[in-house]
């Protein structure tokens, strides 16, 4: 397990306990987040990712670490997170510079774990 995996279970319990303290705007939130995520004209691949891209404009650690596992999840591939990243890059120019090689790492580590998951077991 990586650092984004540490991060994303520290989030959990207090994310817990805050969708117990506000459960309709949490549902509401949930309901959002699946209509938008959801296959249509654009993949939930390609949603993901730039998702990930807005999550380095935002400068959010636990958006990135999020939205990278749901990216490699989803199937998006290493290109196609890069090229996102560089539209993160280019629309966020300095700090960027710094969050974005942070969600590469964050989907690198998501991405070869899901590559080792569906690798054939000798």
């Amino acid at each position: 397990m990586g650092h984004n995996h540490d991060l994303l279970h520290d989030l959990r319990e207090p994310t817990r306990s805050l969708r117990k303290a506000i459960p309709d705007a949490w549902s509401g939130f949930v309901a959002l987040h699946a209509g938008a995520m959801a296959d249509g004209e654009v993949p939930t691949r390609l949603k993901e990712a730039a998702a990930l891209a807005i999550s380095v404009a935002k400068r959010c650690d636990g958006c990135i670490a999020a939205h990278a596992r749901s990216s490699a999840k989803a199937g998006a591939t290493p290109g196609e997170v890069a090229e996102m990243l560089g539209v993160a890059l280019l629309m966020d120019g300095g700090t960027a510079s710094v969050y974005a090689p942070r969600a590469w790492e964050a989907f690198m580590e998501f991405h070869d774990e899901q590559a080792a998951d569906a690798a054939p077991q000798s």
